[in-house]
């Protein structure tokens, strides 16, 4: 079996530059198929950056992102995320205004057939598809434990509620590879605890690969089937849990030695 067959992403020396600064630093990098990995490192390490450039919303200076066999370094988020890559956001992204139904029905705009003329037009198969799509913008609502806040504006969902609402709206584009950039951020231990369950949920319920952002080692520990180390855009450690708790150079970057011990 190939390394493209293993791996649903594979990232080989991804370098991003802004001006005389390197942001991240000839990283490789794959998500393998079917697992959750996360990604951790202090605060600047360049994660997001990374997220950025596998997402589209940063061109990468060098290297290449080969995603499901096709190379999408550079190409538009519009375009990597009809390929399959749904993500959530560091700071939640809702559309405040519009109700939950509506924010995942944005998300599952890339896999309606309807064009401009239809939405104008509105035929019988239109107005069909939009019914059905509001039926399954409604399930994934439920499945993300939201059943009650189909017609609730975003905005004023409670913190926690949002960031599921998030989550929503990425599987609304029916993803094969999910990233989470700190999910658990603003949440208490129970909601942490139970989005940590809900991910693995995701993960075997759908049988998409899972790639996560997160600062709660817990979570991170608790979860994760790898987990790869950034320090100012490098990458410098690379294995299980249990490994990255005994790399002796995680530990002086990020993890400290008492969270080690």
């Amino acid at each position: 079996m190939t390394e493209v067959d293993d791996n649903v992403l594979v990232a080989t020396t991804v370098r991003k530059e802004f001006g005389g600064l390197i942001a991240v630093n000839d990283v490789d990098f794959t998500v393998p198929r079917g697992k959750i990995i996360s990604l951790i490192g202090p605060n600047g390490a360049g994660k997001t950056t990374f997220f950025n450039q596998l997402t589209g919303v940063y061109k990468p200076t060098s290297g290449s992102i080969v995603f499901d066999g096709d190379e999408v370094a550079g190409r538009p988020p519009h375009a990597i995320t009809e390929r399959g890559i749904g993500r959530t956001f560091q700071n939640i992204r809702l559309f405040t205004q519009m109700t939950a139904v509506e924010n995942v029905l944005v998300g599952m705009h890339c896999r309606l057939r309807s064009g401009i003329l239809g939405a104008i037009v509105r035929p019988g198969r239109v107005k069909r598809e939009e019914a059905e799509a509001r039926d399954k913008a409604r399930e994934l609502l439920v499945y993300c434990g939201l059943p009650r806040r189909h017609g609730e504006s975003s905005g004023s969902l409670p913190y926690g509620d949002q960031r599921r609402l998030e989550v929503a709206r990425a599987l609304a584009t029916e993803p094969k590879l999910l990233l989470l950039d700190e999910p658990t951020a603003g949440m208490n231990p129970q909601e942490t605890a139970e989005f940590t369950a809900f991910v693995r949920r995701v993960r075997d319920d759908r049988g998409l690969s899972v790639l996560m952002i997160e600062h709660d080692m817990k979570v991170v520990m608790g979860v994760s089937e790898r987990i790869t180390v950034l320090d100012y855009g490098a990458k410098i450690a690379e294995g299980s849990p249990a490994e990255i708790q005994a790399d002796e150079r995680v530990i002086e970057a990020y993890l400290g030695r008492g969270a080690a011990a």
